[in-house]
């Protein structure tokens, strides 16, 4: 049985225009990096896909490889949108990325046409989709030419498989150039994915004013590093926590007790704010100008909750900001 969604869904939600573009993202979105892959209980996923969308978020994002095993998030999400939320394509906003490992041989990783077209071939068809709502280069390939890879995204708009192009992990300069390609392909480039938050700033050094001045959206990922910037390993590494899981990319190393002194006095501001501290991080990431959209990543439906709470808040005043920016320069032991 279908799904029958809250019909106050758009009440709270804002939604942040994209770029130059007559798209809106949501100031929230949900990536499915992980937690969505066959390891996970479908059930679960299901949970959080359907809360996520009864709050007023639409956009849920995706890669080739997200899983684990590789390709898994896909088809559980296209397991989800056929059962629960066909309906409701045309409200969605559905993103999947190709760039990294996908399968053996010389074709399946980098950025060449071959490797981009097949890969979204593959994408649509483990979603069950006739398209897709935005397909990026998921990182910058220097063994292949800028144009071929932006010439493969330029295609797949083209031929209405998808319906913007986006990069993502490409440092300004190519940023730049990207977006020159694309503009003169006739197909702009959307958006740029990032990883971005008060443990991983850069974004905010250069890249920021390349979106900026090319009219290009840019959302975050990580923008808790990985539940670094929450209250989770304040008092050691839970069991059920990414940096225990085999299979999760954040490790226990990371986790060093300098970044630990950081997150604490972080912590302490965001109390005296009225806040935790994955509020405080959340919030920093969208008081940034250029950023349009705060990707997130939940295993339950409490946590995906616990994050809406920014959509409530007002950014940043940039006395705010310097407080917070002024502890992470200063903590450093």
């Amino acid at each position: 049985m279908s799904h029958t969604p809250s019909p106050g869904r758009y009440a709270d939600m804002k939604y942040v225009r994209c770029g130059n573009s007559g798209l809106r993202l949501p100031l929230v979105s949900l990536g499915l990096w992980h937690n969505f892959g066959k390891v996970d209980p479908f059930w679960r996923a299901t949970n959080i896909i359907l809360k996520a969308f009864d709050s007023g978020i639409t956009h849920f994002d995706l890669a080739n490889n997200y899983g684990p095993p590789p390709g898994s998030a896909e088809t559980n999400l296209g397991r989800i949108i056929k059962s629960e939320l066909y309906a409701h394509r045309d409200e969605l906003i559905i993103s999947t990325k190709a760039g990294y490992l996908m399968w053996p041989g010389p074709y399946g990783d980098r950025g060449s046409r071959k490797y981009l077209i097949a890969s979204l071939d593959q994408s649509l068809m483990r979603m069950g989709l006739d398209y897709v709502d935005i397909f990026y280069s998921h990182r910058f390939d220097p063994d292949t030419p800028l144009e071929e890879t932006m010439d493969a995204l330029a295609s797949s708009v083209k031929s209405g498989k998808a319906l913007y192009a986006g990069i993502s992990n490409y440092p300004p300069e190519e940023t730049e150039m990207a977006a020159g390609i694309l503009s003169d392909l006739g197909c702009p480039c959307l958006i740029h994915q990032e990883k971005f938050s008060l443990l991983r700033p850069a974004a905010n050094k250069g890249l920021g004013r390349v979106l900026t001045k090319n009219g290009i959206g840019c959302i975050a990922f990580s923008p808790l590093a990985q539940g670094i910037l929450t209250d989770r390993y304040l008092n050691g590494i839970p069991e059920d926590s990414r940096a225990a899981k085999e299979h999760g990319f954040l490790k226990k190393e990371e986790i060093s007790e300098e970044v630990l002194n950081k997150v604490r006095a972080l912590s302490e501001i965001a109390s005296g704010w009225g806040m935790d501290i994955s509020d405080l991080a959340l919030n920093w990431v969208r008081s940034h100008d250029f950023i349009t959209s705060v990707l997130i990543g939940v295993s339950t439906p409490e946590q995906l909750d616990a994050n809406l709470r920014i959509i409530k808040l007002d950014p940043f005043t940039a006395g705010q900001m310097e407080k917070i920016n002024s502890v992470m320069r200063s903590t450093n032991n």
